[in-house]
């Protein structure tokens, strides 16, 4: 637990997505949250690792953390190539080859947020414990 109290973890981004997929829900379990919402936080968090690795060369980690009434889950890389508007990507339609992520993160999560700093960009997504999302 850290001093705010919410109750954190951390992994680094590596090729072995599946690791982290078994991490995220083993800690998203703990935390309170189970059938499709867990499935589906951990999806978004395998496309925001998955673009890590295809889009910032690798370099990233992730971090979790929980109160009472939500999990949250911070894809971070260092490139930053991501701004705050790329959450707001559309649906890039059957046609497309690629370019699914962001889109998906957003249908399957309650909130999405991108930061972009110094040390990089970051994809915060959040699942309510319960089936009530997020506002904004």
């Amino acid at each position: 637990m850290d001093g705010s109290g919410r109750v954190s973890a951390y992994w680094p981004i590596t090729d072995d997505l599946s690791v982290l997929r078994g991490f995220v829900e083993v800690y998203a379990m703990q935390a309170g949250l189970s059938g499709i919402r867990l499935q589906d936080l951990v999806l978004a968090v395998n496309e925001a690792a998955a673009n890590v690795l295809d889009h910032a060369h690798g370099e990233g980690d992730v971090e979790a953390w929980h109160d009472d009434r939500y999990v949250t889950i911070e894809v971070s890389d260092r490139l930053g190539l991501l701004v705050p508007a790329h959450a707001d990507a559309g649906n890039p339609g059957v046609g497309t080859l690629r370019g699914r992520g962001l889109w998906l993160m957003r249908q399957l999560c309650d909130e999405v947020r991108i930061t972009r700093g110094p040390q990089g960009s970051a994809v915060r997504l959040r699942q309510a414990l319960d089936d009530t999302p997020t506002p904004g």
